[in-house]
């Protein structure tokens, strides 16, 4: 079972283990789900040492808090629009939040985002763990970064 620090921000720093069920366990027929929160992290063999990237909360959905599950991820229906408020915030070395550096800003879910029922999602804050500014969400069906910083 993966487990994956997971930094609530707001002032709040929330340390916890996240795992995952099975895919499509306890998940309602034409649902998917999508991490409540996530934090980027990328291993820096050079330094072997951890970087702790940009960390992700989503915060509405459709204008309404979202009803978060006990496993960390909120269900929404497939091939639905809809539109999250999330926030990011970047980390210091240790791993808490700077929360100067919080930001806020919106995804928009089309109909053709989440076609396939059943699956999970992670919305990281960027693209990358390191040398990135900004909130830039993106959608990956992994915990990991999508790209790895040269």
């Amino acid at each position: 079972m993966h487990r994956l620090l997971i930094a609530c921000f707001s002032g709040l720093l929330l340390a916890g283990c996240q795992s995952q069920p099975p895919a499509g366990a306890d998940v309602a027929p034409g649902a998917v789900l999508i991490s409540a929160q996530h934090c980027l992290s990328e291993y820096l063999e050079e330094l072997e040492k951890n970087h702790y990237g940009p960390c992700l909360k989503i915060i509405s959905v459709d204008g309404q808090a979202p009803p978060v599950r006990s496993d960390g991820f909120i269900e929404l229906p497939a091939r639905t629009p809809v539109t999250l408020g999330v926030s990011c915030v970047y980390r210091h070395a240790d791993g808490s939040p700077i929360p100067a550096t919080m930001e806020n800003t919106e995804f928009s879910v089309t109909r053709a985002t989440f076609e396939n029922p059943g699956t999970r999602w992670y919305l990281h804050a960027h693209r990358q763990a390191r040398q990135v500014v900004g909130c830039e969400p993106t959608l990956s069906r992994s915990v990991y970064p999508t790209y790895d910083t040269e």
